[in-house]
């Protein structure tokens, strides 16, 4: 029986990691694709999820949901209440993109560095990772590391450039117990930036497809 599992982006960088994760890790599933790429535009403008963004994201999940979606999973880091409040009321299981990665990351120590691209995902990201690790009862620390010019370099089509920025600021993270790349669409750096660090370098689409594949099946 083949699952259809209903992706939610806000940008189009993020389509190709998250599609290359499913082929590898569970390439029986169907991916259907959710592009609302004015959700990056409009939250960097507002600075904040406001009521109708809020709206916005209900909308996306019951369409997802009227076209059959065995499992939801949204590949936006800056929407955290906002899928929250989808998953709450969804029938099938609804995945915020980096709750899985910041999961592996508390296994392996309690500081931990995070590469980003985009500045609306850093606080969102920050309070997710304190709650979650406040949950499992442990104390640690996130530490970003903002790099928004590779964001800017990879929507213009230069992936060249956006992982060799990611490379240059990695070694400011060097002392953290793990590094986390923010974005699905930074998972194309990975490799790159573990040849500078000497720690392990953890990207979302990979542990974020596992965790579905998990949750749909044992739905």
């Amino acid at each position: 029986m083949s699952h259809r599992i209903v992706l939610i982006h806000a940008v189009p960088m993020a389509i190709e990691p998250v599609g290359d994760a499913f082929k590898r890790i569970w390439p029986e599933a169907e991916v259907v694709n959710l592009l609302e790429d004015s959700l990056s535009h409009d939250r960097a403008a507002t600075g904040h999820l406001d009521r109708a963004m809020m709206d916005r994201f209900r909308v996306l999940g019951d369409y997802a949901l009227s076209i059959g979606a065995d499992g939801i999973l949204f590949t936006c880091s800056a929407f955290g209440p906002a899928i929250e409040m989808v998953a709450r009321d969804a029938p099938v299981p609804v995945l915020k993109p980096n709750e899985a990665m910041f999961d592996a990351a508390l296994d392996i120590g309690a500081r931990i560095g995070m590469l980003v691209t985009f500045q609306g995902s850093v606080a969102s990201m920050r309070d997710e990772f304190q709650e979650m690790a406040a949950g499992r009862g442990l104390e640690a620390v996130i530490e970003p590391c903002l790099v928004e010019e590779a964001m800017m370099a990879l929507r213009q089509g230069d992936g060249e450039r956006h992982n060799a920025l990611l490379v240059e600021a990695a070694p400011t993270l060097a002392d953290c117990d793990a590094v986390m790349l923010a974005q699905f669409s930074t998972a194309q750096a990975k490799d790159a930036v573990a040849e500078v660090l000497g720690v392990p370098v953890l990207t979302a689409p990979d542990a974020a497809v596992e965790r579905m594949k998990a949750a749909v099946l044992n739905h």
